[in-house]
């Protein structure tokens, strides 16, 4: 299809280019005004509407936006969101080692998936931790991952034992709160270290007359 754009200026409104793209499905990514942007990879050989602006570039499907990026000069470059090939990792973790998309992460993630990579089966351990994002939020993960180097030590060694805790801690659910209640012991514990003799000698009686 070509590259040409349907221009609007509406009263009040951006001036804006329009068209009709289809996303390529290897790479999940829509060419608008001769660059390349990323979508999520639900929507790959999907129909999107592209709209451009001055400034940003909005990909639309089924009436809302489901992708949003600054406008990016010239012509040949392509622009890519990470967190919309996380779930790509569920089934080709392998996409970590050398994924286009996955090149720029966020610095705690980066060093940690260069730890990670060097143990067998580290790759679908850090696709764990980055499928986190979507429920425990960037910035929880982003402190995970920052605890993980914390306790790689001088040699830089991070365990894929300890990421598992910090997975877990991330996952578990929350502890219950406390219940009010007017319940109470009728009988208060005391401290009464001498009730432990009183027990030894017990069973000593016992096994005496056993014998």
């Amino acid at each position: 299809m070509s590259d040409r754009f349907l221009a609007f200026r509406v009263a009040g409104f951006q001036h804006f280019g329009w068209r009709i793209s289809n996303i390529e499905r290897s790479t999940c990514l829509v060419t608008v005004a001769r660059n390349r942007y990323s979508v999520p990879c639900e929507w790959a050989r999907h129909t999107v509407s592209t709209r451009l602006y001055p400034h940003r570039v909005v990909i639309v499907a089924e009436e809302r936006i489901v992708a949003e990026h600054e406008r990016q000069p010239g012509k040949g470059k392509t622009v890519y969101d990470w967190m919309r090939y996380v779930p790509l990792l569920q089934s080709k973790p392998g996409a970590l080692r050398n994924g286009a998309p996955f090149k720029d992460l966020p610095e705690p993630l980066g060093r940690l998936r260069q730890a990670l990579l060097k143990h067998a089966g580290g790759d679908r351990l850090m696709a764990q931790l980055l499928d986190l994002v979507k429920a425990a939020g960037l910035d929880a993960v982003l402190v995970a991952a920052e605890l993980a180097l914390e306790r790689a030590g001088p040699s830089g060694r991070v365990s894929p034992e300890h990421v598992g805790n910090v997975l877990a801690r991330l996952t578990a659910p929350p502890r219950p709160q406390n219940v009010a209640t007017a319940l109470g012991a009728l009988t208060k514990p005391v401290a009464d270290t001498a009730r432990y003799d009183r027990l030894r000698r017990i069973r000593a009686e016992q096994g005496a007359e056993d014998a």
